[in-house]
């Protein structure tokens, strides 16, 4: 078989109707559109805001504030106390994070918060840091590693 052989199976498309065309054609004088009137014009009917008295549907629905920033970045947060699971002088990366269900998943850049107490020194490679946390770290005698930004 080849692509000149293909062809859509018996039933499955239909011709187009051509309104207009005469008697015989099944759609002709007045080409299923009624007789007189805004929608036998060409170019009649309403527009799809006009509901013929009724409050339209764009103006029943509440407004929409604000906007969404397509540009933002989501980061996974991770506070100080959180690392405190981690062994002394181990390395901690958004894979190990990951690994350990601190996070769910190494896909978000990671971003590591000041909140708790670090009693340990670890290297720590994230995406962002708050100056709490950086401050944190350092005091207990550990690294920082800021990782490239994900885009």
């Amino acid at each position: 078989m080849k692509l000149h052989d293909l062809q859509p199976s018996l039933g499955s498309k239909k011709n187009r109707k051509r309104g207009g065309r005469g008697i015989a054609a099944g759609q002709g004088k007045t080409a299923g559109r009624g007789t007189k009137g805004q929608g036998a014009r060409t170019g009649g009917g309403k527009g799809p805001y006009c509901e013929g008295g009724q409050l339209p549907l764009v103006r029943r629905l509440p407004y929409k504030r604000g906007f969404t920033n397509i540009w933002r970045v989501e980061y996974a947060e991770v506070n100080l106390s959180r690392l405190s699971q981690f062994d002394a002088g181990s390395e901690v990366s958004p894979a190990t994070l990951a690994g350990a269900g601190i996070i769910k998943s190494a896909r978000k850049p990671v971003a590591i918060l000041g909140r708790g107490e670090l009693d340990r020194p670890l290297t720590v490679k994230a995406h962002r840091f708050s100056s709490a946390a950086r401050a944190g770290i350092e005091a207990a005698g550990g690294a920082v590693e800021v990782l490239p930004s994900v885009k």
